[in-house]
């Protein structure tokens, strides 16, 4: 069966995640295609949407504008579509943005963020991170939220330090870094199973 992935086109490395996404598909000889996503309707289709980084707020607001935001919610919440939010999109992803009640999240996963926890751009950093079901893993985290804590059934699958970088609930991922900007297909396994 083949699989029909979208990238919210918004804000963000779009273009990086469908050559990544297009890069894990072949590495794990999937069948498929990857799209932009810049209108409700492209929803219907979908398997799988990436939500990248960029600005929270904004990415919340234009998701609503162009009534993407409800069409992600519907199928997803009808287990029609998975999600996943790398950096910004990790913020729309969770119940809880502990330091800003302006962001509409869309609430799929049960966990808490605190926006730009690691600080501005010239902050940004690369580490070596352990992901669980991956192995070791080079992470790139720009601007990076962190998730403040998780609940039952979200799982924590990584972690940079003592703060969480990555969880997963059902079929829905949270990211706080980067995958796109690496080589490294292997975090869009999460995508196919």
């Amino acid at each position: 069966m083949a699989m029909n992935i979208g990238v919210l086109a918004i804000q963000g490395d779009v273009s990086e995640h469908i050559n990544a996404v297009k890069n894990a598909m072949d590495f794990y000889k999937i069948k498929g295609s990857v799209q932009k996503i810049k209108r409700k309707g492209d929803i219907k289709d979908l398997d799988f949407l990436i939500i990248p980084g960029g600005e929270s707020t904004t990415i919340s607001k234009l998701m609503i504008r162009y009534g993407i935001f409800d069409a992600v919610l519907e199928r997803a919440l009808n287990d029609e579509l998975g999600v996943m939010g790398t950096c910004a999109g990790s913020i729309l992803m969770a119940r809880e943005v502990v330091d800003d009640s302006r962001v509409k999240t869309l609430g799929l996963m049960n966990m808490a963020v605190r926006r730009n926890f690691f600080g501005r751009q010239r902050e940004s950093f690369e580490s070596e991170i352990h992901i669980e079901g991956i192995g070791n893993y080079h992470a790139i985290f720009i601007r990076a939220p962190v998730i403040e804590r998780c609940s039952p059934p979200c799982k924590v699958l990584a972690k940079i330090g003592d703060k969480i970088a990555m969880a997963k609930q059902g079929n829905f991922l949270a990211l706080i870094f980067h995958p796109e900007l690496t080589n490294d297909p292997r975090i869009y396994k999460f995508i196919f199973e």
